[in-house]
């Protein structure tokens, strides 16, 4: 081994931790940031909590639709808490620090839930697909167990998908600087600080979110688009109320998939860390609130069992004094 492979062996060992750099802003600001995302985040956690507690409590919500809904705050619960909590202290501190194993494992869990997420939305839209173009089959097809297995196999999907990813890029060797251009870890920052070549495993990246992402956007959008063409031969009024919740799930699902695919189905070239970190404060802060606001908050059956929770909650309150 020469002098020169021992000096690049000896950097490698020495990146043991990596600096967030957070979001641009003078101090002044950084409080203003602070209380707004804050408040985004606390009322991220109660409208999607409220959509589980009021599922798991209305016998009425008990079918796979809810179910899936029900899912989807579960997961958006969690995947605003990877990223959010992490922002707001950036705004605290002057240096925000995290050890190597933790930001692989924060990347773990980070891309897991977003894979999930796509699964799931993919499974949601087929849901709707079953329901408004075989509403006479959807009971039988749709059962609660065939729901079950769904949630189950998006969550396995998304967790398998996401190791081979973060294996390569947790063997990359990282020299310095160490100072992550974003407010959490994430793959093109983390990218540029690598010190040798990443091409293969900016192959390897690229394949797996173009058959990921691109894979449920596609079929996403396919259970739109034969919904769209099945409506007008359905006389019943039935499947059209039903379809009349698309227009909103199909927004979500454009903005959801528009920033992914902007994020991580592109070229390293076209990478821009500090555009990257706004549009990666839409798809990880700003969608996990507005997703329980479309897909449920604004459904009728959802506000009247938020009412009829209350209600009783109230007569509960009134007999125990």
């Amino acid at each position: 081994m020469n002098h020169t492979e021992q000096m690049v062996k000896l950097n490698q060992s020495t990146v043991t931790e990596f600096v967030f750099l957070g979001l641009p802003s003078t101090p002044s600001l950084q409080i203003v940031l602070f209380c707004i995302f804050l408040i985004i985040y606390v009322l991220t956690l109660i409208s999607n909590a409220l959509i589980i507690i009021v599922v798991i409590e209305v016998r009425q919500l008990h079918t796979p639709m809810y179910r899936f809904i029900s899912s989807l705050s579960v997961l958006e619960i969690c995947y605003t808490t990877v990223t959010t909590p992490n922002l707001l202290s950036l705004f605290l501190v002057n240096i925000k620090t995290i050890s190597f194993r933790g930001c692989m494992a924060q990347l773990y869990v980070f891309f897991s839930l977003g894979s999930t997420e796509c699964f799931l939305l993919a499974v949601m839209a087929g849901d709707r697909y079953l329901a408004i173009c075989y509403p006479l089959r959807y009971s039988s097809l749709m059962t609660t167990n065939v729901s079950l297995y769904l949630i189950f196999g998006c969550y396995l999907s998304g967790f398998v998908a996401s190791i081979l990813t973060v294996t390569f890029i947790s063997s990359l060797p990282f020299c310095g600087p160490n100072i992550i251009n974003h407010f959490v870890c994430d793959y093109p920052p983390l990218l540029k600080l690598s010190c040798m070549d990443t091409r293969t495993t900016e192959q390897i990246f690229f394949t797996l979110s173009w058959s990921v992402v691109l894979s449920c956007c596609i079929l996403t959008m396919a259970s739109y688009v034969c919904i769209i063409t099945t409506i007008p031969r359905i006389p019943s009024k039935v499947p059209r109320k039903a379809f009349s919740t698309c227009a909103a799930h199909l927004t979500v699902v454009s903005l959801f998939y528009g920033t992914v695919i902007f994020m991580y189905v592109r070229p390293k070239a076209k990478y821009d860390l500090n555009n990257d970190k706004l549009v990666s404060v839409f798809y990880s802060v700003i969608t996990p609130l507005l997703n329980p606001m479309i897909y449920s908050l604004r459904n009728k059956d959802v506000r009247r069992a938020i009412h009829y929770c209350l209600m009783c909650q109230k007569i509960i309150n009134h007999s125990v004094h």
